[in-house]
């Protein structure tokens, strides 16, 4: 028991470094229109990622967007796909995003270790991509505000789960200027207006 206590702590420490630009990339999550309305604080989920999208652009953050069967779900949200560029979304029918191939191949492309995630819902398909990133040895960045459930426990219970799995738990806006790192130039200007 001490040696699994021991092990996470360690793999805990590992992740106790400065996210950078140069080592992210991005991934939003089933934001679709059919499951969209049923979200708990759709409004504010779509108003955030909103934020994110754009903020990730400024700083030329590598994006992927997936779409959970998409045939019964629906496309993306109309809000996220106008910030989404010439981005294809990944059509998916597992609720991990890894168990889809083409993720995993696109991904790995990217040759980034942190992986910041938004999307829904927070409990199936974001709590499953994180454990899978973590196997693959990514470290997982979840943006609690840019994440929801149909029901709030089931998101606040996934967070918790998450965080205690290893993985990052952030806000957008914390993690946009993290990512920026210094002010006074162009691109914190750009990002410190979307965030006030």
């Amino acid at each position: 028991m001490l040696l699994k206590i021991r092990v996470k702590f360690a793999y805990r420490s590992q992740l106790a470094m400065r996210i950078t630009k140069e080592n992210t990339s991005a991934v939003i999550i089933d934001i679709q229109e059919r499951l969209f309305p049923h979200i708990y604080k759709r409004e504010e989920l779509e108003h955030n990622v909103e934020i994110l999208m754009k903020g990730l652009k400024l700083l030329d953050i590598p994006l992927l967007i997936t779409e959970q069967y998409s045939k019964g779900l629906g496309k993306t949200i109309p809000a996220i796909i106008e910030n989404k560029g010439n981005i294809e979304p990944i059509e998916k029918i597992s609720f991990s995003c890894c168990d889809e191939s083409r993720f995993l191949k696109e991904l790995n492309m990217l040759n980034k270790k942190f992986v910041i995630l938004a999307g829904i819902e927070t409990h199936v398909c974001v709590l499953q991509t994180v454990l899978d990133l973590i196997d693959n040895g990514f470290h997982p960045v979840l943006v609690e505000d840019c994440v929801s459930s149909r029901k709030e426990n089931d998101k606040k219970i996934a967070v918790e789960r998450i965080r205690s799995e290893g993985g990052i738990i952030t806000t957008y806006e914390s993690i946009l200027l993290e990512l920026c790192r210094v002010a006074g130039t162009e691109t914190f200007k750009q990002i410190s207006g979307l965030i006030k």
